[in-house]
Formats: structure tokens, C-alpha cells, sequence
């Protein structure tokens, strides 16, 4: 049995166009011999819809299109996500799965298991499945279909499919990146394997075809990696992340045991949406599926694979993450989050805020690679308070990225406004309103440039300042998408370092990696002294807010009562700037946003155990 796994960037919403990607991809899947193709979790309307599936006539338009994608189905059958409505739904309608075949709709399942936590609303908008499971005799094999969540459970919907005579899974998937995302799929899937060996009458194993979305949706990115794994618990393939790819498997029944197996490495094929063979010369990187049998990942790393294509192609892949290069994997979902954020949003160019310092400087890179750099724009605006430093490192990145870069000194409109303020204030404006005041200035040039030109504002901030809240509104928050928003600052300088190796130079100046950090809006700034250090910070934030860690479990880790305390603090009192900051790339488990929902108005605080007796407390 010949499978083609789909792995398309579909677009929310442009059901037409999606439509007539998938039915290219599957023109292809049949050009090569395929048996099946299966596409994505929802590839029709693409994922999430959100609200959009309570509009009537966004279904109608997708139940259309799936009706046309089916007429042109031959032998080759087709497994295509979409929303279904049936009469008497009491929600906008089903998260279904369509198997098609021979010019009709064979079947169709209805997802049992809805996702309810984190950024999935999905009890708000669908039905629970309760239509039958639908297992059907494809090339000898039967084959039960099932859709994303129901993979994540034991005694789920793939156990019940097993125990009913499925020896093939297809599972479709919308399933967005995190860190650590791409192995606990691989164990998961591993464990369905097992738990499927289980329930079935003589042991045997159940293969798994798991296909992902990929691409960038406002704040989520999917990566892609489908994976085929076969009965015995094997994984034969992997597609690639970040890209789109379809991958081609065959797999075969070994009547023996009553298993489905792989039929040799040597039957992967790795090809392009066009049908195009995937050579490692046109990504940066490595997939599993084209790495020679025995060929350890590492020695694959070293051999000179990955090279500084990643500036034109911003792909990386999953086995890098295994050889110990997380930020390989970070940088790359960075990367497609923010093309796909400006391109699916109609914008061909940014702009950006570029101070000479570490945050500016990464997201200008991340641009440059994402849209080309001369599709990337840096402003400097240096004021009265700006080391000539700072300058020459803005100049020298913009110089070795390839992306013009121009020079607007705000001290002209810092001394007007001052002097304007004096009247009001009684006399300029000092301390913190003369510091924001700087930062309003430059995000007013910014946008200023957006609206003259039609580029988009690419904010500058990181995850460690959103959390406490050491930005400026409509100052450094000013644009349309935050490019680093769940990233750690310590994060920022492995990332930036991360780059620098794999341009082979500085495309990142060295001084910026190695001066301390400052917005530089008074004398002799620097961030901690008004923060922690961030590598004290860091692990601070990662346990209150991913992990929802009060302050005395992190004291009790060893951690100072009164630096939590005030880092708790901080992230409770900046709620309200994060609500007002543009979107961004998620790539933690827990990123401020649809993952993490506090209310402003909240007079709740956590306090440690040494206070509670207090008469304060």
C-alpha cells in the first residue's frame, strides 16, 4: 500500500484556494502510484477556524468543496479534513474526516475527542463525534480513520478501532508547535502502537499514518513532521518541519504476523508540493526519511548538511532538535511564523526598530530570512541617551544582513515635547514619563513609516519583558505582530548565537551578544537594575507562568522568597500591557495569550507561606 502524506501550509479561511492545493497535491500522490492521500485536520477551511464555522454559508462553502474534490477521486482514495453540519447539531457542526474514492465520499468520521485547554477551544465550536467508526479494506488492509486529538488518549478511539479489525490508523492533524512537541508525539504515537498490540486478538500491531498541518496561523505555527509509524512500533518516516512536503511510504502486510510493516527504506520518497524530489540541497537540514540506515544523527549534523541556506530557505529539521540544536528548531518555526503572519496578511515588507541591541538585532535577522532582506527595513532613532555603540552595531548588523537601514534622531522632538509638557507638568518630564516618552517617539516614527509605505511594524520585545512588564505602550508594543513574544531572553542570545554559526560569521555583531542589556532611556541604563538577571529571571517566569508554580514551591527549589515574590508581582500588575500587545510566534507550552487567560481586574496574589500569618496578609 502506497501512502502519500500531504503536509500543505492551508490558509484559514481561502477555502477555494485550499481546495485547489489539496487537489494538486493528490494529482501528484496519484502521479507516483499512490494508494491514499491524506491530507490535514480541517485542510479544507484550515485550522483553527475558530468562529468562522458559526457563519452558515463558511460551511455550505466548505461542503462544496469537498463534494468537488471527491468527483475527481479515482482509485486512489483521499482521507481530507473539513466541517461537517448535519440537521439537528446543536453547535456550529463536526470536526470531520472525509474518505473519498472512485468520484464519491466513501465515508465519514466525526472526531470523538474534543480539545478543550491551552489554545484549543474546540467544545465551544463542534459536536463530539458519534457516528460509527469507519474502517474500510484499502489494498487489503483495513483502515480506520481518526482525527488528532483521539490519538492522545489510552482506551481512545484508536484502541476501540484496533478491537473492531483496523490494522492501519490514519490520524489527520492540526497539531501546533511547542518545545518538546515533536518527541512527545513520537512517544505518544509509539504508545498507541503498543496499547493497539494489546487489544487486538493475537497481538497484532496497528500502523500509524499521522499527518500534520504545517505553517503559520496569527500566533501558532505547525510544523508539520508527519511521521508514518508501523505495527511494530517502527517509526518509518519522517517529512520534514517547517515546509511543506509530501511524503511517500509503502507499506506492506506481512501475513506472518499479521502486522503492517515498512517495505524498505529504500521506499520513502520526499517530494515538493509540484512533485518535485526534496534533495537536501533545496532545505537546510536533515529528515530521518533521507538519512542512510545507520548514519547517527549527529555524524549527519557534522558532515556538512547544514549549511547557511537557512538565510533563503528558513528550514530546519526535526533531527537537529535530536542532536541536542533546539534553537535550530526554535529559529525555523520563528521564521515560517512570521512569512506566512506578513504574506497571508497581504505585506511584502517590514519594518523595524533596530537600537543595536540583542532583541532588535535577532528580529531584523528573522525578517531578513523570513521575507528576504530587501523586503526588511531598520530604523535607528537614537536619542540623547544613545552610545555611539549602539549605532555602529545597528549599522554594522544592517550591513552584514543586506537590509538598508535608515537614521532618525529623535532628540529634535524629544526637546519639543519636553518643553511642550512643561506647562502641564509644572516642569519637563523626568524619570519614567521622560523614558516612555522616548519610546512613544520612536514608535510614532515607525508607524508613521508603516502607513506611508504599507509595511508592517515588527515589535521588538521578548517573553522575560512582556512577563514584568518593561515595556513601553504604544511605545516599543506599537505594531502588528511581536516577532520574539514568547521567547526568553536568554533564549534571544542562544538563538542569535545559533545564527551567527550557521552564517559561518558575525552576522551578529559580537559586541551585541556581549554588552548587558539596556533600553538605554537615561544614563548608564541597564536592565538589571530594574529586573533580575535574566538567567535568574528566566526559570523565575518558566515556573509561574508554563507551570503555574506558586512561590513557595519555587523557594522551596531554591530560589530567593523575595526575587519570586517581585517577579510575581510583576507579572501580575503587566496584564494589561500584554492585553494590548500585537500577536506572536508561540513556542512555549504556555505562551501569554489564547494559552494563558488572567483577568486584569484581579486582586488575587499568591503569598508565600512566611507571610500568611502576618496581619497584612
Amino acid at each position: 500500500m502506497r501512502i502519500a502524506l500531504c503536509q500543505l501550509d492551508v490558509v484559514v479561511g481561502d477555502i477555494r484556494g485550499n481546495a485547489a492545493r489539496i487537489a494538486d497535491a493528490y494529482s501528484v500522490a496519484v502521479e507516483h502510484g499512490s494508494n491514499l492521500a491524506v491530507f490535514s485536520e480541517l485542510s479544507i477551511t484550515g485550522y483553527p477556524p475558530e468562529d468562522l464555522v458559526l457563519k452558515r454559508s463558511f460551511v455550505e462553502r466548505n461542503l462544496d468543496a469537498l463534494h468537488e474534490l471527491a468527483s475527481v477521486t479515482s482509485e486512489c482514495h483521499m482521507v481530507v479534513g473539513f466541517v461537517d453540519h448535519r440537521q439537528g447539531c446543536q453547535k456550529a457542526g463536526r470536526n470531520a474526516a472525509a474518505l473519498c474514492g472512485d468520484g464519491e465520499i466513501i465515508g465519514v468520521y466525526h472526531k470523538k475527542l474534543l480539545p478543550n485547554y491551552g489554545v484549543f477551544d474546540e467544545e465551544r465550536l463542534f459536536e463530539h463525534g458519534d457516528t460509527p467508526y469507519v474502517i474500510r479494506k484499502l489494498k487489503g488492509i483495513d483502515t480506520g480513520i481518526s482525527i488528532c486529538e483521539d490519538m492522545w488518549f489510552a482506551n481512545g478511539p484508536l484502541a476501540v478501532q484496533a478491537r473492531e479489525g483496523a490494522r492501519l490508523i490514519v490520524n489527520i492533524n492540526a497539531s501546533p508547535y511547542s518545545l518538546g512537541k515533536l518527541d512527545q508525539r513520537k512517544e505518544v504515537l509509539v504508545q498507541r502502537v503498543e496499547e493497539m498490540k494489546s487489544v487486538t486478538p493475537s497481538g497484532e500491531g496497528c500502523a500509524v499514518v499521522y499527518v500534520n498541518q504545517v505553517g503559520g496561523q496569527d500566533e501558532l505555527v505547525f510544523d508539520g513532521a508527519s511521521m508514518v509509524i508501523d505495527g511494530r512500533g517502527v517509526l518509518v518516516a519522517t517529512a520534514i518541519q517547517c515546509a511543506e512536503e509530501i511524503m511517500i511510504v509503502d507499506l506492506e502486510w506481512d501475513a506472518s504476523s499479521g502486522t503492517v510493516v515498512s517495505a524498505g527504506h529504500g521506499q520513502v520518497r520526499h517530494l515538493t508540493p509540484l512533485g518535485q524530489p526534496l534533495e537536501s540541497s533545496t532545505y537546510t537540514g536533515f529528515s530521518p526519511g533521507l538519512v542512510e540506515p545507520g548514519v547517527a544523527e549527529a555524524e549527519v549534523v557534522e558532515s556538512g548538511l547544514v549549511e547557511s541556506g537557512l538565510v533563503e530557505s528558513g528550514l530546519v529539521e526535526s533531527g537537529l532538535v535530536e542532536s541536542g540544536l533546539v534553537e535550530a528548531e526554535v529559529y525555523s518555526v520563528l521564521v515560517l511564523g512570521t512569512r506566512d503572519y506578513l504574506f497571508k496578511n497581504g505585506f511584502s515588507d517590514a519594518v523595524i526598530g533596530l537600537s543595536g541591541g540583542i532583541d532588535s538585532s535577532l528580529v531584523a535577522v528573522i525578517a531578513a530570512d523570513a521575507v528576504g532582506s530587501l523586503h526588511t527595513h531598520c530604523i535607528a532613532m537614537p536619542s540623547r541617551y544613545s552610545s555611539v555603540g549602539s549605532l555602529e552595531d545597528a549599522r554594522l548588523l544592517a550591513e552584514n544582513a543586506g537590509i538598508d537601514l535608515s537614521v532618525v534622531p529623535i532628540e529634535d522632538a524629544h526637546s519639543v515635547l519636553s518643553e511642550g509638557l512643561k506647562e502641564v507638568l509644572g516642569a519637563e518630564p523626568s524619570g519614567l514619563a521622560d523614558e516612555n516618552m522616548q519610546s512613544r517617539i520612536r514608535g510614532i516614527i515607525l508607524m508613521a513609516v508603516s502607513n506611508a509605505n504599507g509595511w508592517i511594524v515588527l515589535t521588538t520585545g521578548n517573553k522575560s519583558e512582556l512577563a514584568t512588564g518593561y515595556s513601553t505602550l504604544y511605545g516599543d508594543t506599537a505594531g502588528g505582530f511581536a516577532v520574539i513574544k514568547d521567547v526568553p531572553k536568554t533564549m534571544v542570545y542562544r538563538l542569535a548565537r545559533y545564527r551567527n554559526k550557521i552564517a559561518g560569521r558575525e552576522l551578529i555583531p559580537q559586541t551585541v551578544l556581549d554588552k548587558p542589556p539596556s533600553a538605554e532611556l537615561r544614563p548608564d541604563q541597564r536592565d538589571d537594575q530594574s529586573l533580575p538577571p535574566y538567567d535568574l529571571l528566566d526559570p523565575i517566569m518558566n515556573g509561574l507562568v508554563e507551570q503555574d508554580m506558586s512561590i513557595d514551591e519555587l523557594v522551596g527549589r531554591g530560589f530567593d522568597p523575595q526575587i519570586v515574590s517581585r517577579v510575581a508581582r510583576l507579572i501580575d500588575l503587566a496584564e494589561y500591557k500584554r492585553r494590548q500587545s500585537p500577536p506572536g510566534i508561540k513556542i512555549t507550552t504556555k505562551a501569554f495569550g489564547k494559552d494563558r487567560r488572567v483577568p486584569i481586574t484581579n486582586h488575587y496574589r499568591d503569598i508565600p507561606a512566611t507571610d500568611l500569618s502576618s496581619d497584612k496578609a
